[in-house]
Order: structure tokens, then sequence, then C-alpha cells
């Protein structure tokens, strides 16, 4: 169910001192305002510059009057968020503003500025995550959409506006008589997201009233699945690679089921070598797998970026840029 923002608050306990990332938008600006109102002294905000839009220079200046009128500090953080060959702007939009949030946070000397860093995503940004998974063939982690906190590279992040409606947040906003500013970009039909808010989203709410309850609902129930499966994962991988090991022995692997190879060797390729294999690489991994049945059978496949190769009697996995 969803919940109005001030008890979303209340019910948020992050350890302190507490990192908004504040963006200057409605969201953002609630998040800021309601938590430096319960925990007043220990709050500060990050704005990160993405430098794509001649608007940036407009919304860094809107966060630095709403800071100061707010008396709470701000770090304005500058970053080159332009796309790479084969990256979608979404994407290193996203991996450029985790990697400037984690620098704040983790400055390799000094006192880091704070213990959480919270941002303002909320229920209907879960929705869109859950149907852009969809939209992919996602499987359980993709479907899994948002958490609610989380650790990324050290820093721990939440989310403590989920279960929060947009239309709650810019209420709360007008009551209070609270600026914030449009990001344009937003407007951008370009984007799947966006026609997803702006199309997709009006013929759920008239067809399906309440979908901002069970959508989000549905994305926990196969969180917890995910779970269950990153369990299972964890404990094949360790019968299959020893105590001190990280190849999975070949012959252990084809005992288990289709199905927990798949799990595990998902869990081994993220968690050891930090890659991802695409579904057709998946299942040609599990073909290979399946035909080695002699000591000469050689196997060599592309997944994510770099190879799964045989090593003996176990499975390795290199790139051979680095």
């Amino acid at each position: 169910m969803t919940r109005p923002l001030d008890a979303a608050i209340a019910a948020f306990e992050p350890r302190l001192p507490l990192a908004i990332a504040y963006s200057g938008g409605a969201d953002s600006t609630a998040l800021l305002h309601a938590c430096a109102a319960r925990w007043p002294g220990q709050v500060l905000a990050v704005h990160v510059n993405h430098g794509l839009q001649p608007a940036a220079v407009d919304f860094e200046q809107h966060c630095q009057s709403a800071c100061a009128a707010l008396g709470v500090p701000l770090q304005v953080l500058q970053v080159d968020a332009h796309a790479r060959a084969g990256q979608s702007p979404e994407d290193a939009a996203r991996l450029a503003r985790y990697g400037a949030l984690r620098r704040f946070a983790l400055p390799e000397n000094g006192q880091p500025p704070c213990a959480t860093v919270a941002l303002a995503q909320h229920a209907d940004d879960q929705v869109e995550t859950l149907l852009l998974a969809l939209s992919r063939g996602a499987g359980l982690a993709g479907l899994s959409a948002m958490p609610s906190r989380w650790l990324r590279d050290g820093v721990e992040y939440a989310r403590p506006l989920l279960e929060v409606s947009a239309s709650d947040i810019r209420s709360w906003l007008q009551a209070r008589a609270l600026p914030w500013i449009e990001d344009p970009s937003n407007a951008h039909l370009g984007f799947l997201r966006n026609r997803l808010r702006a199309e997709l989203l009006p013929v759920l709410r008239a067809i399906i009233p309440h979908y901002a309850d069970t959508l989000p609902r549905s994305a926990a129930h196969a969180a917890q699945g995910q779970a269950l499966l990153s369990e299972l994962a964890q404990a094949d991988l360790q019968c299959l690679c020893g105590p001190q090991g990280n190849r999975p022995s070949i012959v252990q692997l084809k005992e288990l089921s289709t199905a927990r190879q798949a799990n595990v060797l998902r869990h081994w390729l993220f968690s050891v070598h930090h890659t991802q294999a695409s579904s057709a690489q998946l299942q040609e991994l599990l073909a290979q797998i399946a035909a080695c049945t002699t000591r000469g059978h050689q196997l060599h496949i592309r997944v994510g970026h770099g190879f799964v190769r045989r090593s003996n009697t176990t499975l390795d996995w290199y790139n051979p840029a680095v």
C-alpha cells in the first residue's frame, strides 16, 4: 500500500549524518525538506551536475538558493555523463551519478561526510521500473525493481519514498508552498521511461486504479524469490568450487538440474567476475556444458565482456582486454 510522505519519513531510520541526492525536482525537494525537519543539523544535500543540457546551470543555481534558504549545506558534484559507444544515455547518466556519489561518500582521505545517501524515487518510479523490466524480458532480479535499502561500492543507500505516490509528493509540497523545478528532459518521449509515464500509466490508472499498490507488491514478491535463489546459488557455488577456489567443477555442475546450473552460473559470473550473461549466451553455455563429456572437449564462449573456457576439470572466465 502507498503511504503518506510524513508516515514514510517517520518510518525511515537512516544512519546519520544523512546526505540527500538533490536534483531540485519535486521528489528530492520534498525528501530534503522532510528530512531536514526531522534531523536538523544532520542533513546535507548533494547535487550532481550532469552537464547534459543548458538548463543544468539553472538546476544548480536553484539548488544553491534553496539550500541556503533552508540552512542545509550543499555539495555540488560535476560529472561527464555523456554516453560512450554502446551505452544508452540513461545508463551513462546513472553510472556517472553513482560514481560521483561514491567519491563523495567515500573520500580517499578524511572523514566521510555522511553515513547514508538517500534517493527520492517513489512508488510511481517503482512501477515504471517494473514495466521496463517486463519489456526487456527480465528475470526475477530485474522484476524485483528497486530496493529500498542497499549497499553499492561500500556506500549505504536508501529510498524512503518508495511507498509514496508522485501525486502525494506534489500535494505535500503545494500545501507548504515549496517550489521545485521541472526537468525538461522528462517531457522527451524519445526515452521509453518517459513514454510509459506519459502514455501508459494514465491508461493503467483508469483500468487498474490501485496499480501503484499492486505492481510494487509483485516486485516485492520477486525480490523475495530472488533472495532465495541467491542464497541457493551461493551455497551451490561453494560446493562446486571448494572453500578456496572460484572455478566451478564441470562434473559437479552437471549433477545439478539445468535451472540450478543457470542460477549458479549467473551468480558465479556476477559475484566473482562482475559480468552478466545474456539469455542467449547462458543457453549456449549450458548447451556446451552438457556436451562436455570427454577430457578433450574444449569449451570457449563469449559471455558478458569476456569468455568462459574450460580449464582442466573446471570453468574459468577471462577478459582478453585485461
